[in-house]
């Protein structure tokens, strides 16, 4: 199944939080970067792409983030999980993401020079919450996306905020450019997710 095959509607309508996994179906590694290069696709402030991912596929070194991560079993028994990292100095990506842009087409010299010098003027000026906040934002966006993407090739997921964000910092030796968003354990269903019910969007909704 892939997501030409399944409608947006369905793939919304059957994406459920999964907490119980098969811990002998495996996704292959090719498969999960296709997933996180669909996924690479979501929007984002002046499109910098403020994101990073560990993808953690070794079973022992599953144990040991379960143990960072609640002890919740998904960690260990999915086939992998993806964690979301935020990137507090996504400027850096700038020309980067510009120059590709230019050279694809998208835009001419002028405008990529002037969005490089933007970017670098403005972005490092901005207080660091200001960029943790963006950062966190986005990181949601793309990863909302792969959970709608695994859904759509027959997997399933579950954001994790529940984890221990300074442990999992010191097991990975994460850069101090970065920050744990969220983790993302996707496999296959052992224990279909639980339906659950909605506020009416009628209670939550104003229109001016």
């Amino acid at each position: 199944m892939n997501t030409s095959e399944t409608s947006l509607a369905t793939v919304i309508r059957e994406r459920r939080s999964v907490r119980k996994y098969d811990p002998n179906f495996k996704i292959s590694q090719d498969e999960i970067l296709d997933i996180l290069k669909e996924a690479s696709l979501a929007p984002s402030s002046s499109n910098l792409q403020p994101w990073k991912f560990l993808v953690i596929q070794d079973e022992e070194t599953k144990k040991d983030l379960r143990l960072i991560a609640n002890n919740q079993e998904q960690v260990e028994t999915s086939s992998a999980v993806i964690a979301v990292l935020g990137d507090r100095e996504m400027y850096r990506n700038g020309e980067k993401v510009y120059r590709s842009s230019f050279e694809a087409g998208y835009m001419d010299e002028t405008t990529m020079n002037r969005m490089i010098e933007n970017t670098n003027k403005l972005y490092p000026a901005a207080p660091v919450g200001i960029r943790e906040n963006i950062a966190s934002f986005d990181a949601g966006l793309i990863s909302m996306q792969l959970m709608l993407i695994a859904r759509a090739r027959g997997y399933d997921t579950v954001p994790m905020g529940g984890f221990n964000k300074q442990q999992f910092i010191e097991k990975f030796n994460i850069d101090e450019r970065y920050m744990p968003v969220l983790l993302l354990p996707i496999g296959k269903a052992a224990v279909p997710g639980h339906p659950t019910t909605r506020i009416p969007v009628e209670e939550v909704v104003e229109f001016i």
